[in-house]
């Protein structure tokens, strides 16, 4: 959707933006935000076709993870988790779990966010052993009071969702997932103190 010129701003620097400047960008913001989980899909569907080696390309491996974890009883922000942990493998090839934490942290827990962040360092105890890397990567984390989740996810929803005879949920199953999760940010520094989260 393009916005007539009186809907936009009038400044070319901010230094010269008024109230009613600003008012204009959040009204345009509201249904740019709304659209966010569809842009996120969108980006996710990039992963198909690409193997990268792999018994399965990268969208299946996701729908896979997600599909162990929903059927596994996991809530869903955990399924949400599951499904886009590599979407950063696209643009973020040498450190994709901080693209996915990023892009979730808004609308995640603490320790969720945590779990996407590290997770690439806690798959590593199953393969870095065989390209000359320590698997156990993961240990300098002990302690931590998300360890102990990521390992879980690792073990029983990453490191196993390569299977190409398995019984995967397609893409729809997970949109309105998806859609929930990310309908309302938790933190973000745009978002007053008194704010209550309009997402309409």
């Amino acid at each position: 959707m393009t916005e007539e010129p009186q809907d936009r701003a009038q400044f070319h620097a901010m230094i010269e933006g008024t109230q009613d400047d600003w008012m204009k960008i959040a009204a345009a913001t509201v249904p740019f935000n709304q659209d966010l989980p569809n842009r996120v899909l969108a980006h996710l569907k990039m992963l198909e076709g690409d193997c990268g080696g792999f018994a399965v390309d990268r969208m299946e491996h996701s729908l896979q993870s997600a599909t162990l974890a929903f059927r596994d009883g996991m809530g869903e922000e955990y399924v949400v988790c599951a499904l886009l942990h590599d979407i950063g493998d696209t643009l973020a090839s040498y450190n994709h779990a901080e693209l996915a934490a990023t892009i979730l942290k808004p609308f995640v827990s603490e320790e969720n966010h945590w779990m996407l962040q590290h997770h690439g360092i806690f798959q590593g105890y199953y393969f870095f052993h065989y390209l000359g890397l320590d698997r156990n990567m993961r240990t300098q984390f002990q302690g931590h009071p998300a360890y102990e989740k990521t390992a879980m996810f690792c073990a029983r929803h990453d490191q196993n969702a390569f299977d190409p005879g398995y019984d995967t949920m397609p893409l729809e199953a997970f949109v309105p997932l998806v859609h929930r999760v990310m309908a309302r940010p938790k933190r973000s520094i745009y978002l007053r103190p008194d704010s209550k989260i309009a997402a309409e």
